[in-house]
């Protein structure tokens, strides 16, 4: 089969659930049949149109002739001594090879016994907003993931789970390359996708999407009544400091945040969560910690905070235990509920985008000088 030939078929992973019904009816199908396709490509994962046995043969070789299933491709796994597992897996761009991570976070009972399997997930090749701690930031942004490539990911990996752990994944974020937001459109169609019954069947509470705070979307996600659960990558408390390492901040500071939050909660009266990466003596002082505590109080919050995959060529440091203990102390006297979320995968460069960036390689559009 030659390009042309392929480019003029459809592809079934870049239609949502809706064009997909309307693409069966087109042709003149029951409605019940574009649930059946549905599942077969979200639930079962099927790669071929000849293993949707549910399909008459004539149906299955119709829909070989006009459309076309583009599934992502695993090419990496590297599993940390901690359980971590991080996938590089390849688009099937015909002229770019544009590859994009994600990760398997498993949490363990004492014995040893999977608790928890999240899942971080990729939305963007690369990211524009440059954010100076990220090494997918120094990639630059080249291209949007449809919401079928991010789908991919999770199932891949929720298969996998299946396999070494005997149950299924219990969570995803999406936390992996690129900004969410900056990609409205396919993480929210993806999220749809992982909660509904006929695919992974996720419950959109155990769903997160992380923004660096992009305030129109943050609004518009209120506005929609998206149900999943939202975090803001804050990683300094003002104005200042922000803008030292994440470009946003200059066009989209924390007065523009803060009207964001407020307007969101009013809607859909759900708390969000702060992401706040600790940094050796830049954003860990007992004062950082009560300027956090000011932000948390806008809405009910809570603050994750995590300990920094350290990123080679970035001056930036993973903060020491003991400032650590005191940066906490001072939340605790503030009222602020807050997690510590250690390193995962230090030991297979499980930061975002340390697998997919090579060096030498272009660069794409960013927001950083």
């Amino acid at each position: 089969m030659n390009t042309t030939e392929t480019a003029q078929k459809t592809d079934l992973k870049a239609l949502t659930k809706e064009e997909l019904t309307h693409f069966c009816k087109e042709l003149g199908l029951q409605s019940f049949r574009s649930d059946q396709i549905f599942q077969w490509l979200y639930q079962k994962g099927v790669s071929d149109f000849e293993d949707m046995t549910n399909l008459s043969k004539d149906l299955r070789e119709k829909l070989r002739e006009i459309a076309t299933i583009n599934r992502i491709k695993p090419v990496q796994q590297q599993e940390s001594k901690d359980g971590t597992i991080k996938f590089l897996f390849n688009l099937n761009d015909p002229e770019e090879d544009y590859k994009v991570e994600a990760v398997l976070i498993p949490d363990f009972f004492a014995d040893g016994a999977a608790r928890r399997l999240t899942v971080c997930v990729s939305s963007q090749v690369g990211c524009v907003f440059g954010c100076a701690f990220c090494a997918t930031g120094k990639m630059g942004l080249f291209r949007n993931l449809t919401h079928g490539e991010i789908v991919d990911q999770v199932q891949y990996i929720n298969e996998l789970a299946e396999e070494k752990y005997g149950k299924k994944i219990t969570n995803v974020v999406y936390m992996g390359m690129g900004e969410p937001l900056h990609n409205y459109k396919a993480i929210t169609n993806s999220a749809h996708i992982i909660s509904d019954p006929l695919s992974i069947e996720l419950s959109p509470k155990r769903i997160t999407v992380s923004t660096v705070g992009l305030t129109k979307q943050i609004k518009k996600l209120a506005d929609d009544q998206e149900e999943f659960n939202l975090a803001i990558s804050l990683h300094a408390p003002t104005d200042v400091k922000r803008d030292k390492i994440m470009p946003i901040n200059s066009s989209m500071n924390l007065e523009s945040l803060e009207d964001a939050v407020k307007y969101y909660y009013r809607a859909t009266e759900r708390s969000i969560t702060y992401e706040y990466l600790l940094f050796d003596n830049f954003n860990d002082s007992p004062q950082d910690a009560r300027d956090l505590a000011k932000i948390v109080k806008w809405v009910p919050s809570k603050v994750n905070i995590i300990m920094y995959n350290n990123v080679a060529g970035v001056e930036l440091q993973r903060a020491r235990e003991d400032r650590l203990d005191n940066f906490m102390r001072e939340l605790i006297k503030n009222d602020v509920r807050a997690t510590v979320r250690r390193s995962r995968g230090d030991d297979i460069d499980a930061g975002c985008g340390q697998l997919a960036i090579r060096e030498g390689a272009p660069k794409g559009k960013t927001m950083a000088k």
